[in-house]
């Protein structure tokens, strides 16, 4: 089987397992979490995988997707017990610490840009509010989970704000892609903050596992573009070499 197939049915799995996932909270389902949430990262990691070439800066997205599946899979048995939600939390902690490290090998060194700066200014402080003001709101219902999701609130931050960083040093539909995915996530995770610690929100699961699932192919789909450009760029340059 050609990769060219082999991607197609990563994609194909990866947009029924997705649709199925949505559709256990719009029938109000709850058993098909269990045949659909662990299959979402692993069919666009397989996507990936066959999207790229293999390398020490494709394994750090790789490790991302690995540990986002295993967060996915802990948060599915946190009503059980709450050691569960715990180790999706750390997973998911560790998913945002590979994607910080993958973020800027996914950029080219420009030299400096003032206006670039600007804007990355402009982009940033928003974010940096956002997260600020809901750590600020969440802060007093965290109770002893105070200290870890701080800290997660933080990681999650500064994962933004890298995807923010690559403005101007990658191409335009790479940034967008990547950058979009990055928010996408943090509106996920506030969702999810918001639905477990203040209040649940109506149609709360839905609106955490679309925007997620949004969020991650976002990611994913900004970062192999980054890497077709350059894959294109060096082949241009072999071929001037001759």
């Amino acid at each position: 089987m050609n990769r060219m197939k082999l991607k197609s049915y990563a994609v194909f799995c990866f947009i029924f397992t997705s649709t199925y996932e949505l559709g256990s909270y719009i029938f109000s389902i709850p058993h098909w979490h269990q045949y659909s949430k662990p299959f979402i990262m692993p069919s666009l990691g397989l996507y990936y995988f066959l999207s790229v070439k293999w390398n020490s800066t494709s394994a750090l997205v790789l490790a991302a997707i690995l540990f986002s599946f295993l967060g996915d899979s802990f948060l599915m048995y946190e009503a059980k017990n709450e050691i569960y939600f715990m180790l999706g939390l750390g997973s998911f902690l560790l998913a945002h610490i590979f994607y910080v490290i993958a973020y800027p090998r996914h950029r080219e060194e420009m030299e400096n840009d003032q206006l670039a700066n600007v804007h990355i200014v402009r982009m940033a402080i928003p974010v940096l509010m956002a997260g600020t003001g809901l750590i600020v709101i969440l802060y007093p219902a965290l109770g002893e989970l105070r200290v870890p999701v701080v800290i997660y609130a933080l990681v999650l931050m500064f994962m933004v704000l890298q995807a923010i960083f690559r403005y101007r040093k990658t191409s335009t539909k790479s940034f967008v892609m990547v950058f979009a995915g990055a928010l996408l996530f943090m509106i996920s995770d506030s969702l999810l903050a918001v639905n477990k610690f203040i209040q649940p929100i109506q149609w709360g699961g839905f609106f955490i596992m679309s925007t997620y699932i949004l969020a991650q192919l976002l990611i994913i789909q900004g970062l192999i573009f980054h890497a077709e450009v350059l894959v294109e760029k060096e082949k241009s340059f072999s071929q001037n070499q001759f």
